[in-house]
């Protein structure tokens, strides 16, 4: 209440100075202008304040600026409306003085506000802590490039709501994606479905979490009982709770469940200051109020000294703002309507406010979005961008490899256009470094959000594309596939070439259309297979049994290598 009090004090100045001022202009009708003054005053104050209790409006100055200007207006006019009859000629003088006054201030402030907001959006992309890097870490050998989508997950925890207690009072709030206990997951919190709800049930019953990289894994259900949410009512609203802590820091999204290592759940919440004197957020200024949902107690980071459980203090609200000032505003405001030099538009296909949330190989989980030409009817990305989920820092890859490859859009249509008959759709493709090949990752969901495979399209080729059940097999299918291709010369990680010797012992030569003659053989006492291309190596052609050779190759564990390349005793080059 604090907050909310304070705010709407602030709101009063200009009024009360304004009325002010005619009090004291108005030397016969003082007593009465004072009365009517104070009664204006007190009902405007208690609308004022009701009002900003729902709106929850936080203290900035153009916030300020307008809400005095807006009140100081209604004020004074109903002022003058309720003693106009009693006055004299020269009072009202003073009045009509003071209406323009007010319509001056208005008229200067608000297009100054404006004014000032956009020649803010450099600074405002000037706080962003960026870097720009050629090329992504190609995929280790042991990585799973893959999470399950927030639709699979959604559709599975619906399906078991029934192990809620009084489940008619509630619905699932949103997901976010999070590691608890080494495991990333989706945690689901209750919410309740409407005031009537809220009121019969005081508390929540607890939440959700669900594996987010086993597709077949199913839903647990945490009984922990939270008074203040998302969807409570009057004070027991969590952002009313932040909001009456810190009204003069702006919010970012809603907030979100983040569990602790003992198994107990927090809101968490992104807020920021303004850039000088507008509603502009200064990335290097981020902070996040972490919120008891039982006691209430609340309190603030930055974003990056956020207790270690807080995976996401930076929202993906704020990440998809960070995007589109990195995209929009690199050569300023102007450049981004008219010349458009190296403007960049962050693609719509993410799965939480148009970014997806992905973990790297250390734990730490960032934002993912592609970026495409500002120009119409262009489907290749130009880069893509990985937002810290604790810093905010930006990360953008856009070397000669992303270049004119497909977007986001483009690998989603691709998986949609494959089973039209069954209307099977792509979500929350990403865009991975598989070999040295970028590559979208593209789940395929059915048309009740329920998963059924796969997808691992090759970023510079349409058709380049392979379907399976699990991850591991569809990568490694993708990766044989990679290595039979004959236009594809960079599909070994360098670093992880075996050199191998032995004697051939079987040969199997297979051609196909797309990938033209594909050589498989084992070596003596190794049960490792084998495959070369015809393209790499054309004298692997003639290879047979009892040829002595040399290679280099990606052992894979899954008892295949890919060989690089070969040399065989019986065949000088």
């Amino acid at each position: 209440m604090i907050g909310i009090l304070t705010t709407t004090i602030l709101s009063f100045i200009l009024y009360v100075v304004l009325a002010g001022i005619l009090i004291a202009k108005n030397n016969k009708s003082r007593v009465v202008t004072s009365k009517i003054a104070g009664i204006v005053f007190a009902v405007l104050f208690i609308i004022g304040g009701i009002m900003n209790y729902f709106i929850l409006l936080p203290i900035t100055v153009p916030n300020m600026v307008i809400s005095n200007i807006a009140i100081a207006g209604g004020g004074i006019f109903l002022v003058y409306g309720m003693t106009s009859t009693k006055l004299q000629k020269k009072a009202k003088g003073t009045y009509e003085s003071i209406l323009g006054l007010i319509i001056i201030l208005a008229v200067l402030a608000v297009p100054t506000i404006i004014v000032l907001g956009i020649l803010t959006l450099d600074d405002t992309y000037e706080s962003i802590e960026k870097e720009d890097v050629e090329e992504a870490k190609p995929l280790d050998e042991d990585a799973t490039p893959i999470a399950v989508s927030p639709e699979v997950a959604r559709n599975k925890i619906q399906k078991s709501m029934g192990v809620v207690p009084n489940t008619q009072f509630y619905d699932l709030g949103k997901l976010q994606v999070q590691k608890i206990d080494g495991q990333i997951k989706f945690v689901a919190p209750l919410e309740f479905t409407g005031f009537w709800k809220y009121f019969r049930g005081k508390e929540t019953e607890g939440f959700f979490t669900i594996s987010a990289t086993n597709i077949n894994a199913q839903p647990e259900f945490i009984d922990s009982n939270m008074k203040y949410t998302n969807s409570s009512y009057l004070n027991h609203n969590v952002q009313r709770t932040i909001y009456g802590a810190f009204p003069n820091y702006i919010p970012s999204g809603e907030a979100q469940i983040e569990v602790d290592e003992d198994g107990k759940p927090w809101y968490v919440q992104t807020l920021y200051q303004p850039i000088a004197i507008t509603n502009k957020p200064d990335m290097q200024n981020l902070h996040v109020a972490i919120v008891d949902p039982v006691t209430s107690e609340v309190s603030k980071y930055k974003t990056n000294e956020a207790p270690d459980f807080v995976d996401g203090s930076v929202s993906s609200d704020v990440a998809t703002d960070e995007n589109e000032y990195f995209g929009k505003y690199v050569h300023g405001w102007l450049n981004s309507i008219f010349g458009k030099k190296d403007v960049k538009i962050p693609n719509e296909s993410g799965t939480e406010s148009s970014v997806t949330p992905i973990f790297d190989e250390q734990g730490d989980m960032h934002y993912f979005t592609d970026m495409a030409s500002p120009r119409e009817n262009i489907d290749s990305a130009l880069g893509y961008t990985l937002i810290n989920a604790r810093t905010g820092a930006l990360t953008y890859y856009n070397g000669k490899k992303n270049n004119g490859i497909m977007d986001s859009k483009g690998a989603k249509e691709i998986v949609n256009k494959q089973y039209p008959e069954k209307n099977w759709t792509g979500s929350m493709p990403i865009l991975y470094n598989i070999d040295g090949n970028p590559t979208w990752v593209v789940n395929v969901l059915d048309p009740n959000g329920l998963f059924k495979q796969y997808a691992y399209i090759k970023a510079g080729d349409a058709d380049f594309v392979v379907f399976g059940e699990t991850a591991r097999e569809t990568l490694e299918a993708y990766r044989l596939q990679l290595a039979q291709d004959p236009s594809n010369v960079e599909a070994s990680d360098e670093s992880a070439l075996e050199t191998i010797s032995g004697e051939v012992n079987r040969v199997l030569v297979t051609s196909t259309q797309k990938t033209g003659q594909v050589i498989q053989f084992l070596l003596k006492n190794d049960q490792t297979i084998y495959t070369i291309n015809a393209g790499k190596e054309p004298l692997a052609l003639f290879l047979q049994a009892g040829d002595n050779v040399e290679l280099k190759a990606n052992i894979r564990d899954n008892g295949t290598g890919i060989v690089d390349s070969i040399e065989i005793d019986q065949l000088p080059k």
